[in-house]
């Protein structure tokens, strides 16, 4: 089992959350659709040659994003992050994948 965690702004969350859940991330005995977010705010400054979703290239950038951790079968991890990549509106997309021991 895996954790996928990535930050998102506030008004995409839903949208990227229903993708990773179709895809069967997020499950947890006989629950679904299961997620822990917290918010905060972003930081990041688009270099010369990007194409960011907000902001210009040169100018920093500030906006209200979550946090949103869940859980990933070891098969899909793969799958999940393909599809957090698809989903997500950012040209770069900022995730972590941490392995979970079961004890």
């Amino acid at each position: 089992m895996y954790k996928l965690c990535f930050f998102v702004p506030e008004e995409d969350a839903e949208a990227v959350k229903t993708a990773l859940f179709a895809s069967g991330v997020g499950k947890i005995g006989a629950y679904d659709q299961c997620c822990w977010q917290t918010p905060g705010k972003g930081q990041f400054r688009p270099l010369a040659g990007a194409n960011p979703y907000l902001g210009q290239p040169g100018q920093l950038e500030h906006v209200a994003e979550l946090k949103i951790e869940m859980v990933c079968p070891d098969e899909l991890i793969h799958t999940a992050v393909a599809t957090l990549k698809e989903a997500h509106p950012y040209e770069e997309v900022a995730y972590d994948v941490y392995r979970l021991a079961d004890i």
